[in-house]
């Protein structure tokens, strides 16, 4: 019995936040979050500029040529868009208790895009845009 009653205190210790702890900004947080994922879409941009690149001087020859323009186009539109969702988000105040609504909104829509960014990058990756020398120009 005594062990019992001893568990509960210290689970009871366990889940009391502490007091001396600061608490969360919530901008703060937001703005990281948003900073670090725009630097991932900014190295993404990066990438797929250079894959553009790759396959506008493979040339309509290739194989996939449509289709590589077609993605690629696709996933560099889905980036600017998430951008632009990212600085909607970064300027708004995430404690005020009227932006919270919105904000997970334009955050739910901006996380669905970048799922869709990787999977079209994805079939990028498959298509294959490396300049083997295999397409002469």
């Amino acid at each position: 019995m005594g062990s019992a009653r001893g568990r509960t205190e210290m689970q009871d210790e366990r889940s009391t936040p502490r007091r001396d702890a600061t608490p969360l900004n919530l901008n703060h947080y937001a703005t990281k979050k948003s900073v670090a994922e725009s630097m991932l879409d900014v190295a993404l941009l990066m990438a797929n500029a250079s894959q553009l690149k790759a396959v506008i001087e493979q040339g309509p020859g290739f194989k996939y040529y449509i289709t590589l323009l077609a993605l690629i186009s696709l996933s560099l539109l889905f980036q600017v868009v998430i951008g632009g969702l990212f600085i909607a988000m970064a300027r708004k105040d995430l404690n005020d208790v009227g932006n919270q609504r919105k904000l997970n909104i334009l955050n739910n829509v901006a996380t669905g895009l970048v799922f869709v960014t990787a999977i079209v990058n994805v079939f990028i990756t498959a298509f294959g845009v490396q300049k083997t020398g295999l397409y002469p120009n």
